[in-house]
């Protein structure tokens, strides 16, 4: 990723930002919630990790050209997902890649997702809402509505020995690949 552009949309606390910055890319963070920019710009600075960390609207970025997009675990937050994903399509270059990840609609996510990681106190109750999960065909409409073209799909599964794992089980949660039609 050397001297590549990249984009991560949702960086929250630089989990995403941080290891694409120490690749070599020159990364830019988006968040929509301030506390989490100053949380991400506090835990990168000392480690000396160049990071443009923003509190904007992805809507902003039309037209930057990165080379690489990611949002992980955040479109199902949004209260526009076509919307969200048009601007994430609008922020890449020609040959520029995205990738997205989402839990997808199903009793199993709402079992693992929503009941047992809240109810447990892995995530704080009300993080998830099972109805603003969006399944693999659904996103693969917005995608290509939005002029991109799915190259690779990955679901990202769970079992108590090892672990989140990818795999070919989409049921819980999935990652897609994709680049400009």
């Amino acid at each position: 990723l050397a001297g590549k552009r990249a984009l991560d949309v949702g960086c929250g606390a630089g989990l995403l930002c941080e290891p694409l910055a120490r690749l070599g890319a020159g990364v830019t963070g988006l968040d929509a919630a301030p506390e989490n920019i100053a949380a991400a710009r506090a835990h990168a600075e000392p480690q000396g990790l160049n990071i443009d960390y923003r509190h904007e609207a992805i809507e902003h970025f039309a037209g930057r050209g990165f080379d690489l997009v990611t949002s992980l675990e955040v479109i199902e937050h949004v209260d526009d997902p076509q919307g969200f994903v048009d601007g994430l399509a609008g922020t890449m270059a020609d040959d520029g890649l995205m990738i997205i990840s989402t839990p997808n609609r199903t009793a199993l996510s709402n079992l693992m997702l929503v009941e047992l990681a809240e109810l447990t106190g892995r995530i704080p109750r009300g993080t998830h809402h099972h109805e603003q999960f969006i399944t693999p065909d659904e996103m693969e409409k917005m995608l290509s509505e939005a002029g991109l073209e799915v190259i690779n799909t990955s679901g990202i599964s769970y079992n108590l020995a090892s672990g989140f794992t990818l795999s070919d089980n989409l049921a819980l949660n999935y990652l897609i690949t994709v680049v400009k039609a």
